[in-house]
Formats: structure tokens, C-alpha cells, sequence
């Protein structure tokens, strides 16, 4: 009995040594993973969130508001598509601060996780949109920064431009906890940081550097590396790329192209107006005002109204010809103008676009005019009638020549009469009163064909 009950305490301790041992095995299994884990974790940088389907948007090029057009196309296929990452491909010198400011809205606003990628440059504006992302992830020699805006001249912008931008770099900045004092020396020439930024440069971040000081959250070799940091495969990654109007878009709505295209289309027009009939001029003109709107329609700025408009200027101008009073031509260039400007992404760009062009295009016509004169249609817009002495006409002799000379009157002048000027009989009025016949006279006035006179001084004190 001792033995069997011996036996039964042997077997208990067993079983219950062996479940203590599988127990051990399977915590330590769990930890395992869970360190397996978290070391993936850290040395991606990355959360532990598993990304299901992503997409890849390129920024490339300038930046303008053709590209933001563009962008929230991509961002909108995105959230429909059901993407929970978004990584911004960068490869951009800057561009315009307006299109910058509102793309980076558009970044905050997205409902998925956005990345910025910089496998080669985020310059200026650039620099600005990366900084609103969720992360900064940058390639070995790439760099970042030189934010400081420059005018159209290329020279460093108003100091009221610099410090408004120089605040909003510091917001972007602030968004994910990076140094808000390194996005102002970005921007601010005069500002300085020992041992980062000397005063008078501008300061700009390679990848190493970058990483070093916060401004980018992970160096990968490539986008192979980057999918690894992500957590997603590649297969799990799409891409959204430009459409070709959009292309044509983006080129068309920057400051430079659009301001060139309207200096086309109103040097093609005033040629035309000096060639008889309709040529290559007046074609080039109409496509570049063609592609002007229609990039300006693709991006989302311009509208039927303002193609309307455009068009019934023209009709307006070209009816001048035949309708005169010239207020219909007047209304037609009110119409054209107007539509230009209120097509264009930005109002004071298109005024300052459009008074470029039209400053050249009137330099170009003082010139047509110098060289060929009025021919072709503009001399239907030219008074051309001229009083010929062939058909009768005779033009009144210049008299301003009489002014202070002394003449006699020859008739009562009451007001008006007959004087003697040296020798000749001239057609007079007086300046005051009766002048009696006889009396010595001096002109005081001459205006066209009327002659002025008063009494001479010797006359009025006898």
C-alpha cells in the first residue's frame, strides 16, 4: 500500500514538473517574439503599426499650383483606394510659397500616414512640404533646406515675405517636435548658430547632418530599404502619377511660363493686326492663349466663364473695325483682360503677368508702327481721312508770329473789326471794349485764326 501510494507522488511530481517545464518553454517562446519585435521596431525607428496598402506620389520639379492640383487628386485616389500610407517621392529646387503653404494643408489634412522621401533634393519649398509630413526619410547625399524666399529677380524677398515664411517653417517644424530654431536659420540669412550656421549664408542639411540634428528620421539606401523601414512589402506599394494634362498643367501655371505664354498670345495678335489677312502670327497667338486657359482649367482655376469672356473680347475687338465709337473695342479689352487675370491660380499674379506682357507687346507696336506704319487691320482702327489743299482744303496760317507787334485799326473794332500790321490786314477782336478807328493797337493773343488786341499804352494815357 506504502509502494502504490509512493508511486502516485513520483507520477504527480512529474506531471507537474513537466507542466512547469512547457509553461517555461512557451513564456519564453512569447518573449522571444516579443524582443524579435521590438528589435525590429528599433532598428527601423519606425512604430510597430503594420501598414496594409500604400502609395508612392512623385513631387518632383517646381513647385506650383499645378502641382498642389495634382496632389489632391493623388490624396483623394488614395483615401478612395483605402491607402493607410502616403510617401511623398521629393525631388524638388523650391518653387512658389502660396502653392508650398497650401500643399502642406493638404499633407496635414490627409487621413493616412504621410512619408517624406528625399532621394535627392527638398530645397526651399520643398523643404517646407517635408516637414509637415509624419516622417522625414532621406537618402545618403541628399539634402535639405535653403529656405529663404527670392522675388522674381532672384534676389532675397521683403523682409515682411521672409519673416511670415521664416513663422510658417517654425509651425511645420513644431508638428512633429523638431528644432524650430534650425527651420528659422533656414530661412533667415542673418541668423546664426554656432557650430551649424555662420550669419550671411543659408543653411542646408545633408542626410547625415539631418539625421543628427532631427530632420530626418531615417537614412535608407533605397526604396527597397524604405519599404523594410515602413513595415510593407513592396507589392503591398502602388504608384500615382501625373496625368499628361496635368503635366501640361503644372508647366503652364508656373510664373514664368504663364507670363511668356501671354506675351505670345499678345505679340502674335498685334502682328497680326499688321499683316493683312490671317498667318502664322495670329495662330501661334490663339494656341498660346489656348494653352494658358487649358492648363489653368485642368489645375482647376479657370472655368467656362472665363473662356467666355475671353472670347467675347475678341468679338468685341474685332467688331471695332466695322462699328465706330471706339467704347465697343474699349469693352472687348476690358473683357479679354479680365478674363486673363481672373483665370490665373493668383489675381496679383495675373495682373503682374499680364502688365509684363502687355508692356513688351506695346513696345513691340511703337515699333511695327516705326518701321512698316499703319497697315493691315490696325489701320481700320487708325482715323486715315486727312485734309488735302487737292480737295479744297486750305489750313489757316500760323500768325503766333504777331504777338507784341503794333498795327492801326483800320475800323471801329466792337468788339471785332480790321487792323493793319505791318502792312497787312488782319481780321481782329479787342481785349476789353470799343477801339475807335485810327487807333494804335498791339496784339496780346493769338489763338488759331483770332487775333487779340488792346489800345497801346500811349494811346490810353492821351
Amino acid at each position: 500500500m506504502e509502494a502504490i501510494q509512493r508511486n502516485n507522488r513520483f507520477r504527480f511530481f512529474l506531471v507537474m514538473a513537466w507542466l512547469i517545464s512547457v509553461s517555461f518553454v512557451s513564456l519564453m517562446g512569447v518573449h522571444s517574439a516579443q524582443a524579435e519585435t521590438g528589435a525590429a521596431a528599433s532598428e527601423s525607428g519606425s512604430s510597430a503599426t503594420v501598414f496594409e496598402d500604400g502609395v508612392v506620389i512623385p513631387v518632383e520639379q517646381g513647385i506650383e499650383r499645378g502641382l498642389e492640383a495634382f496632389l489632391q487628386r493623388a490624396f483623394d485616389e488614395a483615401k478612395q483606394r483605402g491607402a493607410d500610407l502616403a510617401i511623398l517621392d521629393i525631388d524638388t529646387p523650391g518653387g512658389e510659397i502660396n502653392a508650398a503653404t497650401h500643399i502642406g494643408a493638404l499633407i496635414r489634412q490627409a487621413p493616412m500616414h504621410v512619408v517624406a522621401y528625399i532621394d535627392d533634393q527638398a530645397f526651399s519649398a520643398g523643404t517646407y512640404i517635408a516637414l509637415n509630413a509624419d516622417e522625414i526619410v532621406m537618402t545618403p547625399g541628399s539634402a535639405i533646406g535653403a529656405a529663404t524666399p527670392i522675388d522674381m529677380a532672384g534676389n532675397a524677398a521683403d523682409v515682411k515675405v521672409i519673416s511670415a515664411w521664416s513663422e510658417k517653417m517654425q509651425s511645420a517644424a513644431r508638428l512633429n517636435r523638431r528644432d524650430e530654431q534650425i527651420a528659422r536659420a533656414m530661412v533667415e540669412i542673418d541668423m546664426e548658430i554656432p557650430g551649424l550656421k555662420e550669419k550671411g549664408t543659408v543653411l542646408s542639411l545633408d542626410a547625415e547632418k539631418a539625421a543628427e540634428v532631427g530632420y530626418a528620421d531615417k537614412i535608407v539606401a533605397d526604396k527597397a530599404e524604405l519599404y523594410r523601414y515602413l513595415g510593407i512589402e513592396a507589392d503591398r506599394m502602388s504608384n500615382i502619377e501625373p496625368t499628361l494634362s496635368e503635366r501640361v498643367a503644372r508647366f503652364v501655371t508656373s510664373p514664368y511660363v504663364m507670363s511668356l505664354l501671354l506675351l505670345i498670345g499678345l505679340l502674335g495678335l498685334i502682328v497680326e493686326l499688321f499683316v493683312p489677312g490671317f498667318g502664322v502670327a495670329g495662330t501661334v497667338g490663339l494656341l498660346s492663349f489656348g494653352l494658358y486657359f487649358f492648363g489653368h482649367y485642368v489645375a482647376g482655376f479657370a472655368d467656362w466663364l472665363h473662356i467666355g469672356l475671353f472670347v467675347l473680347g475678341v468679338v468685341l475687338m474685332l467688331a471695332e473695325i466695322v462699328l465706330p465709337g471706339g467704347i465697343v473695342g474699349i469693352i472687348g479689352f476690358v473683357s479679354l483682360s479680365s478674363s486673363l487675370v481672373l483665370a490665373a491660380y493668383d489675381t496679383e499674379q495675373g495682373l503682374v503677368s499680364l502688365a509684363f506682357a502687355a508692356l513688351v507687346t506695346v513696345i513691340a507696336a511703337i515699333w511695327l508702327v516705326k518701321r512698316y506704319g499703319f497697315k493691315g487691320l490696325i489701320s481700320k482702327f487708325v482715323l486715315s481721312d486727312e485734309l488735302r489743299s487737292e480737295a479744297g482744303y486750305i489750313a489757316p496760317r500760323d500768325q503766333r508770329e504777331l504777338i507784341g507787334q503794333v498795327g492801326i485799326a483800320l475800323t471801329p473794332l466792337r468788339p471785332s473789326g480790321i487792323v493793319r500790321i505791318d502792312g497787312k490786314r488782319v481780321d481782329a477782336v479787342s481785349a476789353g471794349g470799343f477801339i475807335a478807328s485810327g487807333t494804335e493797337v498791339v496784339v496780346i493773343q493769338v489763338e488759331g485764326t483770332r487775333v487779340v488786341v488792346e489800345e497801346r499804352e500811349n494811346e490810353k494815357k492821351e
